[in-house]
């Protein structure tokens, strides 16, 4: 990992809290030009963003979308992407529009456009921030190549709650993870110019607290301290505002009483004024019109008033800019300098994507041809799917099986064969035929194995369930595809019981009752909570959603060619009781004892500790980790990083690897710590029996912490420091800090 060093050296830097120029930039004659030129009308049309369309027959808009373009009062659509389509639409409004201003073109673009990677937090599973990174550029170049200038990721939302369906679009539980993440993804995005037509605005969402969720509920928010604020929602977007990114959602919810669009205090006082924050603020889908119902706004006018004035720049589809904002100006309830703001920087972002100088330029059928599924994108599909596959169990070292052994395998589960729910959620302009599958990897390269699905997701019959246990039956070995479909992950997908739906877990008992070594491909957005699972399975190999590509990155896995590598960026609980369990959790001074001892803050019922914790991951060779050593690194008075040294040996009989892991607490700080927070990482690979050392080097920028007036401080006094292979079992060393000068 060439790269780690130096990304958590930004990081470092990123996570001070300091005030930032807050001057906005001037505009270019070009766009000072166009300002002085516009009506009111055609000035609230430029912060308008519609949703396009996209037909199978071929490409159009709407007659409504079709008259805004020609009388140049929409700024931007989304939902579009096709090369055709969308210099269709950049002609439309060169052709018939008054000021002849080029559109943005947005679309969702989570985790890939049409070879589909891994889902996010999969991806985050690979703990390969390059990789990700490439898997972004490649991303954008298909996009892009599509003609879609503006995609809404990366979604940087910290997520602590299983029952969420979002977590899927995030990085896991970790802020400072999730800050490394969001630098690489926004890298990978936009490139070194957004000028350049292989890549693409990024958008990072949703600002802020949006992961905060009550009861895993979505569009829920609790009541967010600034603490817990700055400390656990803020890193990932600041860290995103500082790596250049263009654009920030407006989150839906409202962690203190203020919806994103309208809270002036995230939107101008820390993304602008304190981070230097220059680009664009959107409003996500109608969230205009949702003011009204949180009690903030009287109706629309109010709601457009109030979200221009807090910061907000363009109105996804509630219209609710176009359609007031000029009255508003007129009669002195808005002003104009505020709305030429918000139209200055929509049109300086136009010009910095190059649509002035050539809206037709991502618009290229041509290599929109040539690009789209590259082979070189697909393979990176199948690489990042491998990294990011995570060994939860393997008894007795099951896996990998023997490809010489003459084994009748048996491939069972409605997951065996499911391309939509291959590729997960948000798959953009994924096409299932493209998906291979784990079915269809087994009958490339196998030639003794039987197929039976056991039903669907949803439901299963008593004779597709027979059917199923028979096929088991008749083989030496089963392996069992189960989990979610894609569906069941994404928005909108909360689950009050996040374990296997349907009657999987019935299949799973009918069959690991026959006595046959069981091996369970778990593929879903989120972790399932499901102990019978856990328990019953000999091997449990979750898969995650992964994408194009995964069926051959599985098969690849299961029979040895390549060994699993990722490990868990979230917290498996043993039951949905013990949410929220995260490995940052907060101390007290009655904590949990082994045996429930009463009057401490255990349950009566059930173990603290969770199912599998965060960091955890087996490898194909056992590993073992001696006691760290740390040391200082700079003045002595005033040291700048701490350099971690692990030694790591690999136990087993095959060349392997594994993820040495670095967590950090301050023992006495100004508020209490977390017990531990992940601070550094280390891929390392070693030969059978071979032993080496993980260096890990911790900026002690990156260690600096908020009170509950969210005033910084710096690390100082001792810090414990744990190294291990997950986040519950570490060995530790302690080591004290001069006093912050």
């Amino acid at each position: 990992m060439k790269n780690t060093a130096r990304l958590l050296a930004c990081l470092a830097v990123l996570l001070c809290v300091s005030a930032a120029d807050a001057q906005e930039p001037q505009p270019s004659p070009r766009v000072t030009a166009l300002l002085q030129a516009m009506t009111l009308e055609e000035k609230a049309g430029q912060l308008n963003l519609l949703s396009g369309h996209n037909a199978v027959t071929g490409p159009y808009a709407t007659p409504d979308v079709e008259s805004a373009i020609k009388q140049g009062t929409v700024g931007g659509l989304f939902n579009v992407y096709g090369a055709a389509y969308t210099r269709n639409l950049q002609e439309l409004t060169l052709a018939h529009s008054r000021l002849k201003i080029p559109l943005l073109l947005g679309f969702d673009v989570l985790h890939g456009y049409r070879t589909i990677f891994p889902t996010p937090l999969a991806q985050a599973a690979s703990f390969n921030p390059e990789l990700i990174e490439q898997a972004e550029r490649a991303a954008a170049r298909e996009a892009a190549a599509a003609g879609v200038n503006w995609v809404y990721a990366p979604m940087l939302d910290v997520a602590r709650d299983p029952r969420w369906g979002r977590m899927v679009e995030g990085a896991g539980e970790s802020p400072w993870y999730a800050a490394l993440i969001a630098q690489a993804r926004v890298k990978g995005l936009q490139g070194e110019t957004l000028s350049d037509p292989a890549h693409v605005l990024a958008c990072a969402k949703h600002f802020a607290g949006n992961g905060a969720v009550e009861g895993g509920r979505d569009y829920s928010a609790t009541d967010l301290s600034l603490r817990a604020l700055r400390d656990q929602e803020l890193p990932p977007f600041k860290a995103a505002a500082q790596s250049g990114i263009g654009c920030f959602m407006a989150a839906f919810n409202a962690p203190d009483g203020t919806p994103g669009i309208t809270n002036r205090f995230l939107l101008d006082d820390v993304l602008r004024k304190e981070w230097g924050f220059h680009g664009l603020v959107v409003s996500d889908f109608g969230a205009m019109l949702e003011l009204p119902v949180h009690g903030v706004a009287q109706d629309l006018s109010d709601s457009a008033s109030k979200a221009l004035l807090a910061g907000t720049d363009m109105d996804m589809q509630a219209r609710a800019f176009v359609a007031h904002l000029p009255q508003l100006v007129t009669t002195g309830r808005v002003s104009s300098d505020a709305l030429d703001r918000a139209v200055t920087r929509v049109l300086m972002m136009k010009e910095k994507l190059g649509l002035f100088d050539d809206p037709f330029a991502r618009s290229d059928v041509e290599r929109e041809a040539t690009v789209i599924e590259h082979p070189d994108h697909l393979a990176l599909s199948r690489q990042l799917a491998e990294e990011s596959t995570v060994l939860l169990k393997n008894k007795d070292g099951i896996l990998p099986l023997d490809p010489h052994a003459p084994q009748r395998i048996a491939l069972i589960g409605p997951l065996s064969d499911a391309k939509a729910d291959t590729m997960g959620p948000w798959p953009a302009h994924g096409d299932p035929a493209h998906v291979v599958t784990l079915r269809a990897a087994m009958q490339k390269s196998l030639k003794n194995f039987a197929f039976a699905s056991g039903g669907h997701i949803e439901q299963a019959s008593d004779q597709e369930m027979a059917k199923a246990v028979a096929t088991a039956r008749r083989s030496d070995v089963v392996i069992l595809a189960l989990g979610e479909r894609a569906t069941m992950s994404g928005e909108a997908a909360s689950r009050a019981q996040p374990d296997l739906p349907g009657r999987q877990r019935e299949l799973l008992l009918k069959i690991t009752a026959l006595g046959k070594p069981v091996i369970v491909v778990l593929l879903a957005g989120r972790p399932i909570i499901d102990p019978v699972l856990y328990d019953k399975a000999m091997a449990v190999l979750l898969a995650w959603q992964p994408g194009s590509q995964g069926g051959d990155a599985l098969k690849r896995i299961l029979w040895g060619e390549a060994e699993p590598l990722g490990h868990l960026p979230v917290t498996i609980p043993r039951q949905v009781g013990q949410i929220p369990i995260t490995h940052d959790r907060r101390p007290t001074g009655r904590p949990a004892t082994p045996d429930n001892k009463p009057y401490t803050t255990g349950y009566s019922d059930l173990s603290l500790t969770p199912q599998y914790p965060f960091g955890f991951g087996l490898s194909y060779a056992p590993f073992s980790l001696d006691t760290p050593t740390v040391s200082l690194q700079g003045d002595a008075n005033k040291p700048d990083a701490l350099v971690i040294e692990t030694p790591v040996h690999n136990q087993g009989k095959r060349r392997s690897t594994t993820l040495v892991q670095v967590y950090t607490r301050q023992d006495v700080a100004a508020v209490s710590q977390p017990e531990k927070q992940l601070r550094g990482f280390a891929r390392i690979t070693l030969e059978r029996g071979a032993s080496g050392v993980a260096k890990i080097n911790i900026p002690l920028e990156s260690l600096i912490y908020h009170d509950g007036a969210g005033t910084a401080h710096a690390p100082a006094g001792t810090l414990t420091i744990m190294a291990g292979l997950n986040a519950q079992e570490t060995q530790q060393v302690k080591i004290t800090l001069p006093p912050a000068r």
